[in-house]
């Protein structure tokens, strides 16, 4: 069974709309109007292998807060779509990634219960002409929406465009995991309480 979505989103603020297939290869087409951001959504595509694409049109001439949580608003709900009843998926998943100087780990699960819990002190207020605190708006929009519990926090680093970029491979990595198919539950909904 084909694990696909497709959401499209309009408010007066944005205009999404994505797509995506937990059962890719990673391939991506992002385009946001902010650049960094394009970049983290690749990076988290092509390592969680998802095949994603991602189009807003939004009011970056404001900022681009409006743009980079209603993404996450979006690809939350794209992914509790596409995860379906949740059978027969490892349910948890979980990533320490390394890039240079810097160590995040990354965790979460398909609880059906939407929570960010983010300890990721981003030294820099910009990367780029990216706001670095947007990354943590964005995480907590994306697990309130995909209904999945995600703790995300920097072990140790310097560098800020390391930080986010880690961030955001580590929980694409937890979060190919948790997807994964495990074929000796395959009918089965991974909770003692039969639900999620």
């Amino acid at each position: 069974m084909a694990r696909k979505s497709e959401i499209t989103r309009t408010t007066k603020e944005t205009n999404i709309a994505v797509e995506l297939d937990l059962d890719g290869t990673g391939n991506t087409s992002i385009c946001t109007q902010v650049p960094f951001f394009d970049h983290m959504l690749d990076a988290f595509g092509r390592h969680g292998l998802l095949d994603l694409t991602v189009r807003c049109e939004g009011d970056v001439e404001v900022d681009a807060h409006h743009t980079v949580e209603d993404c996450g608003i979006v690809l939350g709900q794209a992914l509790n779509q596409a995860i379906g009843q949740k059978k027969g998926i490892v349910r948890y998943g979980s990533s320490l990634l390394p890039m240079d100087e810097t160590l995040v780990m990354a965790a979460l699960d398909f609880s059906g219960r939407g929570g960010c819990y983010w300890d990721v002190p981003v030294p820099a207020q910009r990367v780029g002409s990216f706001d670095t605190e947007l990354a943590q708006e964005f995480f907590i929009a994306f697990a309130q929406n995909a209904q999945i519990t995600l703790h995300v926090r920097l072990v140790t680093g310097r560098n800020s465009h390391h930080i986010l970029e880690a961030a955001f491979k580590a929980v694409a990595r937890a979060l190919k995991e948790a997807v994964a198919i495990d074929p000796r539950m395959a009918d089965q909904i991974p909770s003692t309480k039969g639900a999620l």
